[in-house]
């Protein structure tokens, strides 16, 4: 457990596109009890990974199979009855306020959107696999436990629902460089002797370059926010906000 464990969990690990997410959202609806089937998830690792994903970004069999686990999981705990003390702080979410309030009434459908949620241990971001619990402190602040994507039930945090959970970034395509800009606040991935892991930064300049057979050129130096550092990186290092916004659960 602990900052080495995370690092070692995480380092290279791609993430689903949202084309690849949409197409497992579909075959969920069509398929159901045969998705965790291996020969199945290979078939589709596969095809994936054909889709112009390179070594370093390829998808594994497993990660298939995990997300499809816990999807099916998520779909069982929402058809099966709970009861609830009527005493018991419920936390909803509601459109119209940025923030979280006790009710009696059902939490709203979230899950057609995908979160990730900022680590205490080491300032990174991380993908949420699964909302566990929540909880409303003293203070009035709201916070959430997540299971993040791919780790155990050991690496479970409470996390700030406003700071520290928000929409999925969205992995740069090669097409999609143009829709970065200087200014922008991106998810870059650093790695180091130390570790290798996603954290927030902002662009700070753009060599734009002829895209060739092998995609976009393009060199962006970008600035972290957690240790001030700069580096120059080409866009398979970068994770775009969407609409470039960080949205967080309490907006939604």
């Amino acid at each position: 457990m602990g900052k080495p464990l995370r690092n070692q969990g995480r380092n290279l690990t791609p993430r689903f596109t949202r084309s690849e997410i949409k197409e497992m959202e579909k075959l969920l609806d069509e398929q159901r009890g045969e998705l965790v089937d291996e020969s199945f998830c290979q078939k589709l690792t596969e095809k994936f990974n054909a889709l112009g994903r390179d070594e370093s970004r390829a998808i594994k069999v497993k990660q298939v199979q995990r997300w499809f686990q816990s999807r099916l999981r998520i779909q069982v705990m929402e058809t099966t009855p709970s009861p609830v003390d009527s005493k018991e702080t419920v936390v909803v979410l509601e459109s119209s306020s940025d923030t979280l309030k006790d009710s009696d009434q059902k939490v709203p459908d979230i899950l057609e959107l995908e979160f990730e949620a900022k680590s205490s241990r080491d300032g990174a971001w991380y993908d949420v696999g699964t909302f566990l619990a929540h909880r409303v402190l003293s203070s009035g602040e709201p916070e959430v436990r997540v299971r993040f994507q791919g780790f155990g039930p050991e690496e479970d945090e409470w996390v700030h629902v406003k700071r520290a959970v928000r929409e999925r970034s969205i992995p740069l395509e090669s097409s999609e460089c143009h829709k970065v800009e200087v200014g922008d606040l991106v998810l870059c991935f650093q790695e180091n002797s130390d570790q290798a892991t996603y954290y927030d930064a902002h662009v700070l300049e753009i060599q734009r370059k002829q895209h060739d057979i092998r995609g976009c050129r393009c060199l962006f130096l970008i600035r972290y926010d957690h240790d001030q550092t700069e580096e120059r990186v080409h866009h398979a290092r970068l994770c775009r906000r969407p609409s470039n916004r960080a949205h967080n659960v309490a907006e939604m």
